[in-house]
């Protein structure tokens, strides 16, 4: 699944975020001295890991919907999503499995811009609730992550479009918040004002999972 040789990588220069293009957004964690969080190794494969596999998802009917505590509730298709103005986000990935793919260049749409659109959060609204389109699977997030910088709905990975296996159609990118966070085949974003857990939540995984202060698993009450 990923590398049995780590050790190799460790003195090896990840890609740096002063090596990126103009435009590009940079994610405040690849500046760190050490971008390699507690307890996490590193890997320069991506290893691929869910719930229960790629859904089945035809692009004609696939939507994005933006709701909940919003005040003009929308459903973007495909065509739609992918006409609005891209942004390019450089950002580690942390999986709560232990490793970290560090360097990654993602090309999608802001989560600020699919939140203006729909008239962006309503006062009472503190939580996102995602909806993906494998199963019903769902993650929860504090409303300020959704709406952090360099936060955004991927299409492509490294230059190239998102895999079936890494989330393609689309997913979402959350870099300073394990993977888990990082819905793949994101097909809704709900606003709340309670936080709710979703599927990993339930079964012991951490609420918030900053990877920083390895919140891996606990914190729902």
């Amino acid at each position: 699944m990923f590398d049995n040789d780590l050790d190799k990588y460790q003195d090896d220069l990840p890609p740096s975020p002063d090596s990126q293009p103009p435009g590009v957004i940079i994610s405040q964690d690849t500046r760190r001295a050490n971008r390699v969080p507690p307890g996490q190794s590193r890997t320069r494969k991506w290893p691929v890991l869910d719930a229960a596999g790629p859904p089945r998802i035809d692009l004609s009917h696939w939507r994005l919907d933006i709701d909940g505590l919003v005040p003009n509730k929308i459903s973007l298709t495909w065509d739609q999503l992918t006409q609005l103005p891209q942004i390019q986000v450089f950002a580690d990935f942390h999986c709560v499995t232990r490793w970290s793919r560090l360097g990654n260049l993602w090309q999608g749409v802001s989560t600020r811009t699919l939140l203006e659109l729909a008239g962006g959060p309503n006062p009472n609204a503190h939580f996102a609730l995602i909806h993906a389109y494998d199963f019903g699977w769902t993650t929860n997030l504090p409303l300020d992550a959704l709406l952090a910088p360099d936060a955004l709905v991927a299409t492509h990975h490294d230059g190239q479009p998102l895999s079936p296996e890494h989330g393609a159609p689309a997913r979402l990118i959350i870099p300073h918040l394990y993977a888990w966070k990082s819905a793949k085949w994101i097909g809704g974003i709900e606003l709340i004002e309670h936080d709710k857990a979703g599927f990993w939540e339930r079964n012991g995984y951490h609420m918030n999972g900053d990877p920083w202060q390895e919140e891996r698993f606990g914190g729902w009450s």
